[in-house]
């Protein structure tokens, strides 16, 4: 084991990745009043550069490994200022017997949808969400000189501009959106991802749990389970259960303002059912751990508690929940999630779980050993720091 050392030094290296990888400025978030999860205590405000770490471009994984379950596996303990340098495939006995794994089981579409306008010039539709009908919201990559009315030709026929619903489009389709991309769409790779998306992608860009169509990123903590993981981890004792949370384009969003009180969060639709709020409630009364795979899924369940009041409950909704440093999560214990781009609103997730300086210190680590960055990346797991849990809920 080595000690993370944080001396103050890691938030402020310079951000060598420029802000096409750091999330195209063409993905916006949802219209929406965001819920701020901040620490007003803190001594000034947090600000956007307390997040921002030096990544070398070189690190960015463009394409999967050959196994899923290959990955490295960083253990980070926020308590403790400690981390591990261990494999993904360790994960079994990393954890206990009773143990709950929460997976989201949403199932990305092929969103990306190339198009032509009537008058010849090329444009792209990034499916947002799909709407009643033959309806949906899109994003338009290359916008230029459209207008409600307008019609654009995709190799499944004719798409309609219906009205600005800025920072998105809402559009008529030639059939129901998610039969229509389903049929006609590619691959949504990341924009940091600098190829074309090719056949393997289908597959590897998709959870083995994915079941709920909707999402148009993945929720790549899940792409690390194959099914010898997954049957590994059955055979330890370790409990599954999923939630719904539809990963929408704003996921890529930057944050832009310095100050984080100024960021409206994207909104993203999810699920948390009575099963797995009755899974959730076992494995606390038994003294066991739930463990988020995925900052979707911590995203979630902190959700539904913060809906629900003082215990958990079933719940269907969207949520703008922005969590920062200070937040005090109430269901999850531990966190599987991939590295995040600098500055995201992603790692300030993770850093308020861990804490700041540790996460830092431990992503500066992870530099130095060269691990695999963001979707098709290396993998975290990351217990907290003893401010960030508020138990009781339950």
């Amino acid at each position: 084991m080595r000690a993370g050392k944080s001396d103050g030094l890691v938030a402020e290296l310079v951000d060598a990745v420029d802000s096409k990888s750091t999330g195209l400025a063409h993905l916006g978030s949802t219209p929406s009043e965001a819920t701020i999860a901040i620490d007003t205590t803190l001594s000034g405000r947090i600000k956007r550069s307390d997040f921002d770490f030096d990544l070398p471009p070189g690190l960015i994984a463009q394409t999967p490994l050959p196994r899923r379950s290959a990955s490295r596996l960083l253990l980070l303990d926020g308590a403790r200022a400690t981390w591990q340098d261990r494999r993904m495939d360790e994960l079994p006995g990393l954890l206990a017997a009773g143990d709950l794994l929460v997976f989201n089981d949403t199932r990305v579409l092929p969103a990306r949808m190339p198009a032509r306008k009537l008058s010849g010039g090329r444009i792209e539709l990034l499916l947002e969400r799909p709407l009643e009908g033959a309806r949906a919201l899109v994003q338009l990559r290359d916008s230029k000189s459209v207008r409600p009315g307008m019609s654009l030709q995709t190799s499944g026929g004719l798409v309609r501009l219906l009205a600005r619903r800025a920072p998105f489009w809402e559009v008529e389709l030639p059939a129901e959106a998610v039969a229509f991309f389903e049929a006609h769409g590619l691959v949504p790779l990341p924009p940091y991802i600098a190829r074309a998306a090719e056949p393997l992608d289908r597959e590897r860009y998709q959870s083995l749990l994915a079941r709920v169509p909707g999402a148009v990123a993945a929720p790549t903590a899940s792409l690390h389970f194959d099914a010898a993981l997954l049957t590994a981890l059955a055979a330890h004792g370790i409990e599954r259960s999923v939630i719904t949370l539809h990963v929408g384009a704003g996921t890529f969003q930057p944050v832009r303002s310095e100050s984080l009180e100024d960021h409206v969060m994207h909104s993203e639709r999810y699920e948390v059912g009575a099963a797995t709020v009755a899974a959730i409630a076992r494995a606390r009364a038994a003294g066991r751990r739930v463990v988020a795979v995925g900052t979707t899924v911590a995203r979630a369940l902190e959700s539904a508690a913060t809906a629900s009041g003082p215990a958990l409950a079933p719940a269907r909704a969207d949520t703008t929940l922005f969590i920062l440093p200070g937040y005090r999560f109430q269901v999850i214990d531990a966190l599987l999630t991939n590295f995040h781009l600098p500055q995201s609103t992603l790692l300030m997730l993770v850093a308020a779980f861990a804490g700041r300086q540790q996460v830092l210190a431990a992503y500066a680590h992870a530099v130095r050993e060269r691990y695999r960055f963001f979707s098709y990346g290396d993998a975290m797991l990351v217990f907290p720091q003893a401010s960030a849990r508020t138990r009781g809920i339950l």
